[in-house]
């Protein structure tokens, strides 16, 4: 059985409120469980879709719209486990924080899920304020992680738009030779590479060499545009 709540109420918790469009999962085949969990992760004014299977949640997943989201999961459960879950989203590429929860866990159960990128593994039962705590973290994780995919997509689409040529001297701008050098390494004319830099600077909608080159660092693009 799917729940599905995007309602608020008062946080348990005194930071900022997390991005309206962000969304907990939570998988647990114990309806008990999943009924209190929702109620709590509710009231702590996040959005909850809860599944009662790995499955059913894959399902779910395979259209979420890519907006920030965290993962709260039951380590066992029949057919596909938490664990299990964990490395099929692993194998995918999927950046989807999980915070484990589980009653018959072990240290070096924990320790792995830890070494492949869980936010945290909660023994059963969990203290509100430690779920809600460990939840908030997962979800600043994935908000961090979807305003880089934006940027990076963001930066492509800019890069798109230059010539061939005007990628060349992007690529020596931030390797901060001047135009003279430039004109040189092309076998052009300053004026020529002045033209070019001009566009490339407008293009990348930025208003310095400076903010380029933080560009070109953050987006990891300075030696492919060499």
């Amino acid at each position: 059985m799917t729940t599905t709540d995007k309602t608020s109420s008062p946080r348990l918790s005194t930071r900022d409120p997390q991005p309206s469009t962000a969304t907990v999962f939570l998988v647990d085949d114990d309806a008990s469980v999943r009924k209190a969990l929702t109620r709590l992760i509710r009231s702590a004014g996040f959005g909850i879709e809860a599944f009662a299977s790995a499955p059913e949640f894959l399902t779910r997943w395979s259209s979420h719209d890519g907006t920030p989201a965290c993962l709260v999961l039951d380590v066992r459960m029949p057919g596909l486990t938490g664990l299990d879950l964990q490395q099929a989203l692993l194998a995918s590429h999927t950046i989807l924080p999980i915070i484990f929860i589980t009653g018959h866990g072990d240290i070096p159960m924990g320790v792995k899920a830890m070494k492949d990128g869980a936010v945290d593994f909660l023994p059963k039962p969990v203290k509100d304020s430690v779920l809600v705590e460990a939840i908030e973290r997962g979800l600043a994780r994935a908000e961090r992680e979807f305003n880089l995919h934006q940027e990076l997509e963001s930066i492509q689409r800019r890069l798109a738009t230059l010539t061939p040529r005007e990628r060349e001297v992007m690529g020596l701008m931030v390797q901060g030779l001047l135009n003279k050098q430039i004109a040189f390494k092309l076998g052009t004319v300053e004026k020529t590479v002045k033209v070019h830099r001009a566009r490339v600077i407008e293009k990348m909608e930025v208003n310095s060499l400076a903010a380029l080159v933080r560009i070109a660092e953050r987006a990891g693009i300075g030696k492919a545009l060499e």
